[in-house]
């Protein structure tokens, strides 16, 4: 397991909520720790995928009596992860170590949220979710063969939008960036007014000069706020490290606007966004994201990145720097 302690004390998205259904266990992987995830007649359940016994993956059993079942030899684990009945002695009392290793999960966003800690406060809260002005819409998994700091710093990367996204979210002939205001304060970073005009700002097909307002509120949870006049798109990215070289990025979308354009064009253009992204994110060189500002050569429209990676130096986070 990848011991970072900023990262064992926070959430993240593991799998989507109607992935697993009523009945049926389903396997994830967080900080290079294997989970099942499985819903009795009450409640989300998140264990380590490991049956005690002789160490089959629970998440390839059943569930019976609101109980896991362990593929392996059936031994029953009830709600509360200890074990409760073992078939071939079913008159002897499990012992109190056969007992499954317990997470803490919940759901938000249309997302199975996992901790392998004890988390003083739960994911960012985006208000738009609960506005009736504005559509949610989740997109990915997408996989990365990458470490989160790496997916994050491209995601709060304005200055990249017009080579890499030429013709839809910039244009190489209009990349000069204006300068803005970045601030670090208790709650994270926030990166104002940063200009740009885009060719297909949403995948609506209309160009406008937008401007971006970035907040950092976790090492590896970043949102902006895109706007042009009265309309507004917020876009919440969660990256969660599934081991030391493999992550996974999901997106949160909610737009006050274009709902004529059907959720599954809006979610296919997020999906082209981030492949041309993917393998840019993957080819960088070193791998771990540099917190000596000394390694690489920033500039002025760098200055989000800058803080971004300053402000990790400060939550002493480990994981996915140098």
């Amino acid at each position: 397991m990848l011991n970072d302690a900023v990262l064992i004390q926070d959430w993240f998205a593991v799998a989507r909520s109607v992935d697993v259904p009523p009945g049926r266990p389903a396997a994830t992987r967080l900080l290079g720790q294997d989970v099942v995830l499985w819903r009795g007649e009450v409640g989300l359940h998140a264990w380590q995928d490991l049956c005690i016994h002789r160490g089959a993956k629970l998440s390839l059993g059943s569930v019976r009596n609101n109980c896991l079942v362990c593929p392996y030899h059936a031994w029953e684990y009830d709600a509360s992860g200890r074990c409760v009945h073992m078939p071939s002695h079913p008159t002897q009392a499990p012992p109190a170590k056969a007992h499954a290793r317990v997470f803490r999960a919940i759901e938000q966003y249309g997302l199975i949220w996992l901790s392998l800690g004890d988390p003083p406060q739960g994911p960012p809260v985006f208000a738009e979710v609960d506005d009736g002005a504005y559509r949610t819409m989740l997109a990915g998994p997408y996989a990365f063969h990458a470490q989160g700091p790496r997916i994050v710093e491209n995601f709060l990367d304005v200055a990249h939008l017009p080579i890499v996204h030429a013709g839809l979210l910039g244009d190489a002939a209009h990349a000069q960036m204006a300068d803005y205001e970045v601030e670090t304060n208790s709650e994270g970073i926030v990166a104002r007014d940063i200009r740009i005009w885009q060719p297909d700002p949403d995948g609506a097909g209309r160009p406008a000069e937008v401007s971006y307002t970035y907040r950092v509120y976790r090492p590896l949870i970043a949102s902006f706020h895109k706007t042009h006049e009265q309309q507004v798109m917020l876009m919440a990215l969660f990256v969660t490290p599934l081991d030391q070289q493999h992550s996974v990025s999901w997106v949160l979308i909610a737009m006050n606007y274009a709902h004529e354009i059907p959720e599954e064009q809006i979610v296919a253009y997020q999906d082209k966004i981030t492949a041309q992204d993917k393998p840019v994110v993957e080819s960088q060189r070193p791998e771990l994201l540099p917190l000596d500002l000394q390694e690489e050569l920033h500039l002025r429209s760098d200055k989000t990145a800058i803080a971004y990676r300053r402000w990790l130096r400060q939550t002493g986070m480990s994981y996915g720097t140098a």
